[in-house]
Parts: structure tokens; sequence; C-alpha cells
């Protein structure tokens, strides 16, 4: 594990290196409290610090509150390095933002202990931030596809459409439902039905650009979510879902089947005016029953760019 050290004497922050190396750690070294601030805020930074107390430009407190004002990310465990033993000293450090404080020389025995208690607690900090990142991803995936869930997709949808009001930008959006998925589950069974929207999932995720949001939008509904493409780019984009889900068939636990998508299209212009979610997606679901009723597996653009006038649309 990387740890910084800062002194300003330069024997001592030898001496430390060298004891630190021989207990595996890969010592980083800085002369002073503004080098050793700069090297903890700095991205990739040592989780591991011993500041010495008394050094200029920055002394160890300084540095301890200047790291804790700057950074927000993963947490730097800082101990200080200090001769002085007064109860008023350790807790002007402490309350700086120090961890720990070591007195001046230190044992070697003791500051293997010390820094072993700054491990444990950064082991703990990482295993609550890797519970609550799954805790987080739980909340906004659907559990079954891995792709955004209803709330989610909806949340993007609407930041994105007012994000491109404000830039005068566009973005389209692409309802996507599975021809015949009813069938697929009575006659294959739902095992069959699940690896379907799985797999059909993992194809639209692939069809598009890594900055389209993909999600589940109910069912056997998918929305799609391509910031930026205008109109004219759309009936390409929307093919291009099309044909990625029904390219190749789908192999289920029953058998391999044929399977489709069809499409309702549409844009939205920033520039334009006011549209809310709900009228979009109205809009994009009728183009959706249009596809259906033309025979399935097809794209149906609804008749032109959402603009102002469809605030009227109830």
């Amino acid at each position: 594990m990387r740890i910084l050290v800062a002194d300003d004497d330069s024997v001592s922050r030898r001496l430390m290196q060298g004891i630190l190396q021989r207990n595996g750690y890969e010592v980083v070294l800085a002369e002073d409290g503004l080098s050793a601030c700069r090297e903890l805020t700095s991205p990739d930074s040592p989780r591991l610090a011993l500041i010495d107390w008394m050094m200029p430009e920055l002394d160890g407190p300084g540095v301890c509150r200047e790291v804790r004002r700057r950074r927000h990310d993963s947490y730097v465990y800082i101990a200080l390095l200090t001769a002085k033993q007064g109860n008023a000293d350790i807790v002007e450090g402490l309350e700086a933002g120090a961890d720990d404080y070591l007195t001046k020389p230190c044992h070697p025995a003791e500051l293997k202990a010390r820094l072993l208690t700054g491990r444990r607690i950064l082991s703990y900090e990482d295993k609550l931030v890797e519970s609550r990142e799954a805790m987080r991803y739980r909340a906004t995936h659907d559990a079954l596809t891995n792709l955004w869930n209803r709330a989610s997709i909806l949340a993007h949808l609407r930041q994105a459409m007012e994000t491109a009001a404000h830039r005068k930008s566009t973005l389209s959006v692409l309802l996507c439902d599975i021809d015949h998925f009813k069938r697929i589950n009575d006659v294959y069974g739902h095992p069959a039905g699940d690896a379907v929207l799985e797999e059909v999932s993992q194809r639209l995720s692939r069809s598009v650009r890594k900055t389209d949001r993909v999600g589940r939008y109910g069912g056997e509904e998918f929305l799609v979510v391509l910031d930026g493409c205008k109109a004219d780019d759309l009936k390409l984009c929307a093919e291009q879902v099309r044909t990625a889900v029904s390219g190749t068939q789908i192999r289920t636990v029953a058998q391999t089947l044929d399977v489709s998508v069809s499409i309702g299209a549409i844009t939205f212009e920033g520039w334009s005016g006011h549209a809310s979610v709900e009228q979009l997606l109205k809009l994009a679901d009728e183009a959706l029953y249009e596809a259906k009723a033309s025979g399935r597996n097809c794209v149906s653009m609804w008749g032109a760019a959402l603009r102002p006038r469809l605030d009227s649309v109830h």
C-alpha cells in the first residue's frame, strides 16, 4: 500500500522511509506541507499519510485542514508526527482533521500497529462504499435485464429534455416492444421469455452509442434515449436497433426463436418550446401502435419533430 511521508528534515524522511519499506509500504516523500497537500489531493494519491507537525509554508494541521476541505472522494487516513504532548496540542491536531498522532521519535512497533489501524479503517470505508454503490445500482437498474429501470430512464429523459431545451439541441426517443412476447411466454414458458428479455436488452445496448441510455420501460417494452440525435438521422438509428434484435435468432432453454421488435420513434427539438415527458411518450406510443398495425418488426416515425403546439396534447 502507498503511504505519504511529509517531513522537512531529510534525515527523518529517509529513516521513516526505510522503516516503512521494510514493512511492505510503497513510500511517497514530500519535503514540505504544500507538497504534501498537492500530493494528497491529486488523482490516485496515497490514502495513508504521516505528516510532520512542524513544517515551513504549511504545517501538519494546515495540511489536514486543506485535505479535508478539498478531498471529497475516497478517505485519506492522516497521522501527525509531533514532539508536542500537551492535551491542547493533541486536540488542535485532531480538530484539524488528523485521525491519529505519534510522538517523535516513534517506536517502529507502535508505528506498525497504528498504521494497521488506519488500514482497517480504510478497508471498512471501502466496504461501505461498495455496499452503497451496490444498493444504488439495485435501486436504479432492472434486476433481470440490468438495464436502467423505469423510474431511472424516465428521470434521465426528463433531465435530457431540460438540457436540450436549455442548449437548443435535440434528442430522439425509441419506444420498442417485443413482438408476440405473450405468445413466447405462453408457448415456451417464462424461463424462455426471461432469456429473450435478457438477450434483447443486450442487443439494444450494443446497437446504440455509449452516451445513449436504454431502459426497461415495462414488461416487454424498452425506452431508448438518443442524445443529440436529429430527426434526419433517427430513421437510420432506429433501423439499426431493429435489425440488431431481429438479425439472428435467440437461443432459449426451450428452443431457438425468431424475435423482433416494433419501434415508435420521435425527435424532440429543444429550440421549439416546452413539451413534457408525458407528451413525448404519448406520441412515441402512438408511433409504436402504428408500427404494430403495419405488421410489426418495423419502425414508425412520428410525423414531425415535437413542437410547441403539442402542449395541447393530453
